[in-house]
C-alpha cells in the first residue's frame, strides 16, 4: 500500500480508502449480512487500507464499529458525515450535535479523524458556515472531531460552486467531491484550491455506473456526440474508451478510471466500494499501479476535459438506466 499525507492535518493515509457507502453498502445494499461486512473491512486493513469512510445515512457505521473492536482503533483513520437536512428541512444545531455523539456511538470510538457535511447543496452553505460549523469547532475543541471537513452533493452541484466557494474559508481541513475521467472539472474548481490551502481530498464517483457497465458508458457518449458535446465520430464507436487498453496502458476501464484519479496531482484518497474480496482486490491493485501513459492521459483531457456532470449516478435501481450527464463547456 502507498501512503501520503492527508493534507495539513498531520494523518498519513492509504491512498486507497474504502467506502462503506454506494451501491454496495459493504455487501448490506445486495442483501449481504452485517458479519460479512465486518469481515470485508478487516480485509481491506490486512491489505493495507486504513481510511474508512461511512456516513450516519449509509447505516454502516455500526458495522465499522464492529471492525474497529477487531483491527484496533488506532490502526484506522474513520470518516463520517452527517445530512444537512431530513426530509426536505435543515437540522437545527441541538439536531447535529446529537448526530456528531450518535455517530461516535455508533462506531464505539471517543474521536472521529474526520467529520463531514454531507453532501452539501450551494443553497444551504450559508447556513451550514453560521449555525452548524460552531458545533463542529467546538466538538473538535472537546476532542470529539479530530478534523473538520466538507463534501459535495456531486450530482446537485455538478460545476462544484459550493467548495468554490467553501475552499475560500480556511476552517475546512477535507473535502469529499467527484472526479473521473469524462468529469474532470476538480482541477479547474477544487484541487487548486485544496493544494493551495493544504486541504485533504477524498475522491468519489471514480468509477460508479458509467465505468464499470459498457452500456451506460456508449450510450452517455453517443448521446453528447449527437447532440455536438463530443466529436461526431464518437457517436457511431460501441467501445469509445477502447483507445486506453493496450499493453503498456490499463487492463480494463475500471482499471484506467482508478489510476486516471489516483495519479490526478492533489488526490490523497481515491475511495471505492466493494461487497467481495475479489473486487476488492482488483481495486487496490489497480489504485496501486502506475500512472496512464501520459498519451492516454492528454487524450482524455482533449476529450473530455471540458465535460460536467456525467456519470455522477446516485445508488440504486434509478441509477442504471444509463441517462447521459449535462456536458458543458468550459
Amino acid at each position: 500500500m502507498d501512503y501520503v499525507d492527508f493534507g495539513n492535518t498531520a494523518m498519513k493515509v492509504s491512498v486507497a480508502g474504502l467506502g462503506c457507502g454506494g451501491n454496495s453498502r459493504l455487501g448490506l445494499g445486495r442483501d449481504g449480512c452485517e458479519a460479512d461486512a465486518v469481515r470485508l473491512v478487516c480485509a481491506a486493513h490486512d491489505r493495507g487500507v486504513n481510511f474508512f469512510d461511512t456516513a450516519a445515512a449509509y447505516g454502516t457505521e455500526a458495522v465499522l464499529g464492529k471492525a474497529v473492536a477487531e483491527i484496533g482503533r488506532q490502526n484506522m483513520v474513520i470518516s463520517t458525515k452527517c445530512l444537512v437536512r431530513r426530509k426536505g428541512e435543515r437540522i437545527t444545531a441541538a439536531d447535529f450535535s446529537e448526530s456528531v455523539d450518535n455517530s461516535l456511538a455508533n462506531m464505539g470510538i471517543e474521536t472521529v479523524d474526520v467529520f463531514n457535511l454531507h453532501g452539501l447543496h450551494p443553497r444551504d452553505y450559508d447556513y451550514a458556515y453560521e449555525t452548524l460549523l460552531p458545533v463542529m469547532i467546538r466538538a473538535k475543541e472537546s476532542g470529539k472531531i479530530r478534523h473538520i471537513g466538507i463534501s459535495e452533493t456531486s450530482p446537485g452541484d455538478p460545476d462544484q460552486e459550493m467548495l468554490k466557494r467553501a475552499l475560500t474559508d480556511p476552517v475546512w481541513e477535507a473535502a469529499m467531491f467527484a472526479f473521473h475521467m469524462l468529469h474532470q472539472g476538480a482541477r479547474r474548481n477544487v484541487f487548486p484550491l485544496t493544494m493551495k490551502h493544504g486541504v485533504g481530498t477524498m475522491l468519489m464517483f471514480v468509477v460508479r455506473n458509467i465505468f464499470s457497465q459498457p452500456d451506460v458508458l456508449r450510450d452517455n457518449i453517443h448521446a453528447l456526440a449527437n447532440r455536438g458535446a463530443l466529436p461526431a465520430e464518437l457517436a457511431s464507436q460501441n467501445e469509445p474508451l477502447d483507445f486506453l487498453l493496450h499493453d503498456a496502458g490499463a487492463r480494463d476501464l475500471t482499471d484506467a478510471a482508478y489510476r486516471f484519479a489516483r495519479h490526478e496531482p492533489g488526490t490523497h484518497v481515491v475511495l471505492f466500494g466493494t461487497s467481495r474480496i475479489a473486487h476488492l482486490d482488483a481495486n487496490i491493485a489497480s489504485i496501486l499501479r502506475p500512472p496512464l501513459p501520459e498519451a492516454d492521459r492528454q487524450s482524455l483531457r482533449k476529450l473530455f476535459g471540458h465535460l460536467s456532470g456525467v456519470g455522477l449516478d446516485l445508488p440504486g435501481p434509478a441509477s442504471r438506466d444509463g441517462t447521459p450527464g449535462v456536458a458543458k463547456p468550459t
